[in-house]
């Protein structure tokens, strides 16, 4: 599977952008920058306030390429997932790429297919593009688990599968577990700020052809709120935003795409600006071993 960059210009609503994609698996493409959710439609719980807001975000953002919609059936306890259901109305499925999470609490085998039915039932869709393991739960067998997301692939409930905060002894597990079917991506917090992935899993990733999904990029926003000198430098180099400079660099790594939240237009027009140019190979440098 290669994961050579590729480049789109995505025309819609007189909206004319660039966005650069990946490959997730053999000739299906992913954006690298995608929309994350936590917190639409609430947090741990629904809270509807927002909504109209969100949804206006998320549509906004696929307008500009972003097609790459991530949410999970814990946030907003599945609120988030009716909110994404709203948002995609206008749009072709066929041009989405849409993401959902299983709580470990749900990793039991009949658990894990009725926890993907109810997800597809509040995304109003039949299929997911990937369903993924929310976090590791050692309580429960991860041979039983990876049985039932096979089944949701042989249902044709989700077109592939992957994992969320796996290291990678986790990951190898998982794998192990599979007959034919492939772990796709491994979704981790990863930024400037929080490098430990750097370490392990992007190498393992990277050699074994699997995506890694950054997400909260800018470091729960501290990227942005701090005065980092660095990215100040940087920002008017190449007349970007700091969030700008800290998100391509990321996207500019081998098998690394992301999916910052965005809850209102101008922070997804902003996210969207992370895309389309290049940082030179000693800003690239400098920001590899920066720490704070």
């Amino acid at each position: 599977m290669s994961h050579i960059r590729y480049q789109q210009v995505f025309l819609s609503s007189h909206i004319y952008h660039v966005m650069e994609f990946k490959e997730i698996a053999k000739g299906v493409k992913i954006p690298v920058v995608g929309l994350g959710t936590w917190g639409m439609g609430g947090g741990t719980f629904p809270n509807h306030f927002t909504d109209k807001r969100s949804i206006a975000a998320l549509r906004h953002g696929i307008k500009l390429g972003m097609t790459h919609i991530d949410t999970a059936e814990m946030y907003a306890n599945g609120h988030t997932e009716e909110v994404v259901s709203e948002a995609i109305k206008p749009f072709d499925r066929e041009k989405l790429f849409i993401t959902s999470k299983v709580l470990p609490r749900n990793f039991r085998y009949n658990d894990v297919i009725e926890a993907a039915k109810r997800s597809l039932k509040r995304l109003k869709i039949k299929q997911m593009d990937l369903y993924l393991l929310h976090w590791p739960n050692p309580d429960i067998p991860l041979k039983e688990t990876m049985r039932a997301m096979e089944y949701l692939l042989e249902q044709e409930l989700t077109k592939f599968i992957g994992v969320s905060n796996f290291s990678v002894e986790e990951m190898k597990e998982a794998q192990s577990y599979l007959d034919g079917a492939k772990i796709v991506t491994n979704q981790v917090e990863y930024s400037l700020l929080e490098r430990e992935p750097e370490k392990e899993l992007i190498p393992f990733c990277r050699k074994n052809k699997i995506i890694f999904t950054a997400y909260s990029p800018l470091g729960h926003g501290k990227l942005v709120k701090k005065k980092i000198l660095l990215l100040g430098v940087l920002s008017k180099k190449y007349n970007k935003t700091p969030a700008q400079i800290a998100l391509n660099w990321l996207i500019s790594k081998d098998s690394v795409i992301t999916i910052p939240k965005a809850s209102n237009i101008n922070h997804v027009e902003e996210n969207a600006g992370a895309v389309g140019w290049k940082l030179e190979k000693s800003d690239m440098e400098q920001l590899d071993k920066f720490r704070l």
